[in-house]
């Protein structure tokens, strides 16, 4: 395990010399959307780390402040405090042209988007840099990764936490510690883009149809609350109350048409609009303006969604047995053919773990021969990982990785480098006990999962939290997913699809973050969601013509609560010619929660999985 220098120096090389604005906020709840800011610090540092500017303020949200019992922030205190209008001047002037630093920056950056759009104005700032998805990649060994662990990790005193100008004192020495590691690791910062807001107004989700979409529209039949309706055309009564009238029926309205679409309404069925011309092609039945009025006067009760359809339960308790949860294969996606790749391997109690407690990098040789690489060390009981960290504790060279860049990084951290025969050997050389007692040599402690092994998430009232992270210098972009889906594999409405688009459903349970530009996860707040969810699958992909193969491999790491250790970690290999990776799903069981480590790939993109999920996806 590489050991780090433990007097951090605030690093000159030109790639880490910025202008910084680092940020906290305390806010009255956690979705952006709906709560506000209560108080905001801001300290500005050139690129040598001197400070150039800082300020700090109490602010008015004119609603309930929330959890006192955390911030400490009482109706009283902010009673006399100014607006977010009063400041956001002074603010922008501070951040503008200037990289945002924050601790799980997404938070903080989309409450500042929000605090902004209220006034008619936007986030002056172009990239922000994430401390804590900094320190995931530098991998420092603390028992987390939460900012008050971080600051006495790195030597920063903490006096009060929850305090907005507090945090941000602490956050610059973090922000130099981390800096300082990644330098000695080689690390390029995980800086990220986030153009300037300019909708000028607070982001409001679509409401969601409150039914399950019932199908098509039958010949003589009744329309029926959850059905997908869209109009095309010139129209009598006007298009807007129409679709209001539609949508009191608990009807739900489209703007395009597609294979879910159950009606379209039209008064000329020869016009080649291109609603009719899919309505066509995917056998979507016409009505015309006078019949579809009739029909609403008599809307037919649908399905209400977060009700579990009848012997859904039932089913969830017969789906597995103790004896096979280790290894129990997942459902099929429908309609999607599986795709070649290696099979589950599961660890026998007599297997060899020798390696247990390592961390390895992989370097060099084909994808297939990194692949089965690291399939190889993980039975033997370590971690794969997928970037240089101070938590690596050994690099497998395969040919042509003698030529990789970090050598010579390797080199001077002292890392042990062995070739492709050290894991032939029956015994691999275990740490030695000296060096596991020394502070940088603790064991990683999260269990790793091979392909298809399963662990119970025993805090099923706690957010939980699947991070998939993928080599720092991929070429092309990785997407990842989140799909709620019912006891048939299929989404309730197109909300419980949750992508770079739609961030987050609209009630909040499951939320996408983009924490650096190699990094995306998923939060899941397994209490909340309806009963009809049966599981929660989350998948990556590739837009273009770039496959898994290019990207090597994703390591999925499995955590309760943001900063926390990770329960679980895995990395998984597609085989070649994958451009989606199913990585993991979330599942009941009996009354809790297990999430299994999938790995499975399919050869087409995005949209196309989506659509065998049921999300009505245009093109």
């Amino acid at each position: 395990m590489a050991v780090l220098s433990s007097s951090p120096k605030w690093p000159t090389v030109p790639d880490y010399f910025h202008d910084w604005a680092l940020v906290d906020v305390e806010t009255s709840g956690l979705r952006p959307g709906r709560d506000r800011a209560l108080s905001l610090a801001v300290l500005t540092l050139d690129g040598h780390g001197r400070q150039t500017g800082e300020f700090s303020t109490l602010l008015n949200p004119g609603c309930d402040p929330g959890p006192v019992h955390i911030h400490g922030l009482t109706p009283a205190r902010l009673a006399g405090a100014p607006t977010f209008e009063e400041i956001a001047p002074q603010v922008g002037a501070l951040l503008s042209s200037r990289v945002l630093v924050a601790h799980n920056a997404q938070f903080d950056y989309d409450f500042l988007a929000h605090e902004f759009a209220r006034v008619r104005s936007w986030v002056p700032v172009s990239r922000r840099l994430c401390t804590l998805a900094l320190n995931r990649l530098v991998g420092p060994v603390t028992p987390d990764l939460k900012l008050g662990t971080l600051a006495a990790h790195y030597g920063v005193r903490q006096e009060r936490a929850h305090d907005a100008r507090d945090d941000v004192r602490v956050l610059s020495g973090v922000l130099q510690g981390s800096l300082d590691a990644a330098k000695q690791l080689g690390l390029p910062l995980p800086l990220l883009s986030c153009p300037p807001r300019q909708d000028y107004k607070p982001y409001v989700p679509k409401t969601p149809c409150a039914y399950r979409n019932p199908g098509r529209l039958a010949e003589g039949g009744p329309l029926v609350q959850g059905m997908k309706v869209a109009i095309t055309g010139d129209t009598q009564v006007s298009r807007e109350e129409l679709a209001a009238r539609s949508v009191a029926a608990g009807l739900n309205m489209m703007t395009s048409v597609s294979g879910q679409t159950s009606v379209v309404v039209t008064n000329d069925p020869g016009a080649a609009s291109g609603k009719l011309r899919r309505a066509a092609a995917e056998g979507v039945p016409l009505v015309d303006e006078p019949t579809y009025l009739q029909l609403l006067e008599n809307v037919q009760p649908g399905q209400a969604k977060g009700t579990a359809r009848a012997g859904t339960a039932g089913q969830r308790r017969t789906a597995e047995t103790p004896g096979n949860a280790r290894t129990a294969k997942s459902t099929p996606t429908p309609d999607v053919p599986a795709q070649p790749t290696t099979a589950p391997t599961t660890p026998t109690a007599d297997a060899d773990r020798s390696l247990a407690g390592r961390r390895v990098l992989v370097l060099g040789g084909t994808h297939e021969e990194a692949a089965a690489a690291r399939a190889r060390v993980v039975a033997l009981g370590a971690s794969a990982a997928v970037n240089l960290s101070a938590r690596v504790t050994d690099i497998l060279v395969l040919p042509g990785g003698e030529s990789d860049r970090r050598m010579s990084r390797i080199a001077s951290l002292g890392l042990r480098v062995h070739d492709a025969d050290w894991l032939l050997a029956p015994a691999p050389a275990p740490i030695p006990t000296s060096a596991q007692s020394t502070p940088g040599n603790q064991p990683d402690t999260a269990e790793v999962l091979v392909r298809g092994a399963v662990i119970d998430l025993p805090d099923a009232d706690t957010a939980w939290t699947v991070a998939a992270t993928w080599g720092q210098h991929t070429a092309c972009d990785v997407d990842v997913a989140a799909f709620t889906l019912d006891a048939h594999e299929q989404v309730a409405g197109d909300e419980d699809f949750v992508f770079y688009n739609a961030p987050e459903h609209p009630d909040g349970t499951v939320r996408l973050a983009t924490d650096s530009p190699t990094e995306q996860a998923v939060t899941a707040d397994l209490d909340r969601l309806p009963l009809e969810v049966s599981r929660v699958v989350i998948a990556a992909a590739i837009d273009g013509a770039a496959t898994f193969s290019d990207v090597g491999a994703i390591e999925i790491t499995v955590t309760c609560g943001i900063g926390e250790s990770p329960t679980a970690r895995a990395t998984l290999d597609a085989a070649t010619t994958e451009r989606t990776l199913i990585l993991a799903e979330i599942y009941r069981r009996g009354d809790g929660w297990r999430l299994r480590a999938v790995g499975q790939g399919y050869d087409h993109g995005l949209a196309d999985l989506a659509r065998g999920y049921g999300v009505d996806v245009t093109e």
